[in-house]
């Protein structure tokens, strides 16, 4: 633990233990998603579900991302993560993105895909919301994940025909905002 890190942190305002759920929920939420997110891609098949596997597979690999950047600040902040894998999945900020009844229905899977996006940014929103201005790396890492879940969000709605979102398929780059965070 850093501990003059958290001491500047407390300082600031925040509540650390009620930070540190919120994190340990997320991280919980991006690595759920990335297994869930592995059995949604492996179903996206056929003419409609192959052009969406790409992309699919790019937010599976970000989420992965996501989860091995919050981790080191869950730790400075003096928490941990916890020892059994189904109290961590059941901590998961989010719901399981869990394969839909009709596991060949591609608008379906898309739902699924779009919702998980959207737990994601609500929470990545408040985590911005409470540390903006008192925790500046923890604020600094929630917005980048931000910004990407907001892509994520983005790309699969535009799949479900919401309207156009201006934001493109990124090609071989991937995390570009988090990955600052994973050197």
């Amino acid at each position: 633990m850093a501990k003059v890190t958290r001491e500047m942190v407390e300082k600031a305002g925040i509540n650390v233990e009620d930070l540190l759920k919120l994190l340990v929920r997320n991280a919980a939420a991006e690595l759920t998603t990335y297994y869930y997110y592995t059995i949604l891609r492996a179903n996206l098949i056929g003419l409609e579900g192959e052009g969406i596997k790409e992309i699919a597979e790019a937010a599976r690999i970000e989420d992965r991302n996501h989860f091995e950047a919050l981790v080191p600040r869950i730790y400075e902040l003096g928490g941990k993560l916890p020892e059994d894998m189904r109290i961590f999945h059941d901590t998961s900020a989010c719901p399981p993105a869990a394969l839909p009844q009709n596991p060949y229905d591609v608008k379906a899977i898309l739902k699924v895909l779009v919702e998980a996006e959207r737990c994601a940014v609500r929470g990545y929103t408040h985590i911005c919301n409470m540390t903006a201005g008192k925790d500046h790396r923890t604020y600094d890492l929630a917005l980048a994940i931000l910004n990407e879940e907001i892509e994520h969000e983005s790309w699969f709605s535009e799949f479900l025909g919401e309207g156009p979102s201006g934001h493109f398929m990124r090609r071989g780059d991937t995390s570009p905002f988090v990955r600052k965070f994973l050197q």
